[in-house]
């Protein structure tokens, strides 16, 4: 954590912020995720990032050493160790780096073209580094014999290749885009965000009115939420809140602008989950048995129910649950179809933000209920076209 992030700056490439964490923090995500007993960072003071950097590891279970340079290295590496190194300023996709290192002892490379275009270091000639290996710790002894001012993970690349560890290629598909990158300044940083937060929502979805918002919502403000340390947590609070002015809008019959909130709420929801991802994905978090998004999911789906049941007064010759009965199988149906519906069409019907829209239009309109009638027997006969032609077991 040696170089300026860029002319005329003074913090380290290593503390740059991408997805609202330090590379270094990237980087110490991917170590984790390789069951790495120890990190060890190369500095030339200890500083207020390196500090939060060493608390992250800690929490992990890990002791992170900062030393001034190759000997005190030497130092904590014994022959028996095997040594992880990245490079300063990479950033890569976790699934990506941790696939090619498990697979033993390598120095990973990429072609000559792209590597230098990238601003990676030329190994021969038709090779450049890619920013990380996997070595035997014996191999450290032989830093030793070099100069104080050199770049240690540079003169590991060669020691390594001399002492016939081999080359491993990365693959052409997982240098892609943001998925790996040598990060050098500030502005490359800023240019690269907008990349990785894509690549860690995932692509490929159904473009639903609801997944589309929330996405586009992530890229306008999901960033500087990130940056700020609030991330998803602040997002899903919004969502409660909208939900719970949802609860009071329905309490008092207005179930088109309670729908309508719970549209809104449903987005936030699925942005809160987006974002969610992209930390925990990125950095290698572990995740809880049960997401934040998830349970809002349920209780916005609980509430959707409420919200209809309360939309039209009980007459007194009807129960309660003749009432709750429609909007709780259309909910039911909407949950259930997913498993029996090709996966492209499935976004359409986890879509609570389009459902609620469609129901808040009926209600206004005055024919909610008969909307939410309409809409179980539609989704009830898909069911049943969809699973006559599954194979069933017969007896013999």
């Amino acid at each position: 954590m040696i170089e300026p992030a860029g002319t005329g700056q003074s913090t380290p490439r290593a503390f740059l912020h991408v997805g609202g964490a330090t590379l270094a923090r990237h980087q110490l995500g991917i170590a984790l995720a390789l069951e790495c007993q120890r990190v060890v960072c190369i500095a030339r003071e200890v500083t207020p990032p390196l500090i939060a950097l060493q608390q992250e590891a800690e929490k992990a279970g890990v002791r992170l050493h900062v030393i001034p340079g190759p000997r005190a290295l030497a130092g904590l590496v014994t022959a028996n160790d095997e040594l992880i190194v990245f490079t300063e300023g990479l950033l890569a996709a976790p699934q990506a780096v941790i696939a090619l290192l498990e697979q033993g002892h390598s120095v990973l490379v990429q072609p000559i073209e792209s590597g230098l275009a990238a601003g990676f270091e030329r190994i021969d000639i038709n090779h450049a580094a890619a920013g990380a290996m996997r070595i035997p710790g014996r191999l450290v002894e032989a830093l030793g014999d070099l100069p104080a001012d050199f770049d240690i993970p540079s003169a590991l690349t060669r020691i390594a290749l001399q002492s016939g560890v081999a080359m491993q290629t990365v693959p052409a598909a997982a240098r892609e885009g943001a998925r790996w990158k040598l990060v050098h300044d500030e502005g490359e940083a800023h240019e690269i965000e907008d990349s990785w937060i894509r690549l860690h929502m995932g692509e490929g979805e159904m473009p639903t009115p609801g997944i589309v918002l929330s996405r586009l919502g992530v890229l306008a403000i999901g960033p500087s939420l990130l940056h700020a340390g609030s991330g998803w947590g602040l997002v899903a609070l919004g969502a409660v809140a909208l939900m719970l002015l949802a609860l009071g809008a329905g309490w008092f019959a207005y179930s088109g602008i309670a729908l309508v909130l719970c549209a809104i709420a449903w987005t936030l929801r699925r942005a809160s989950g987006l974002l969610e991802r992209v930390e925990h994905d990125s950095l290698k978090i572990g995740k809880a048995p049960v997401s934040g998004e998830t349970v809002l999911g349920w209780l916005l789906d609980l509430e959707l129910i409420v919200v209809i049941v309360w939309s039209a007064p009980l007459p007194p010759w009807d129960s309660l649950l003749a009432h709750v009965f429609p909007p709780f199988i259309l909910i039911a149906l909407a949950r259930l179809l997913p498993r029996v519906l090709l996966r492209g069409w499935i976004a359409w019907l986890e879509d609570r933000a389009l459902l609620a829209l469609i129901l808040a239009l009926a209600a206004f309109f005055g024919v909610l209920s008969e909307a939410v009638q309409v809409l179980a027997m539609l989704l009830a006969m898909a069911a049943l076209l969809l699973s006559a032609g599954k194979a069933q077991i017969t007896r013999a």
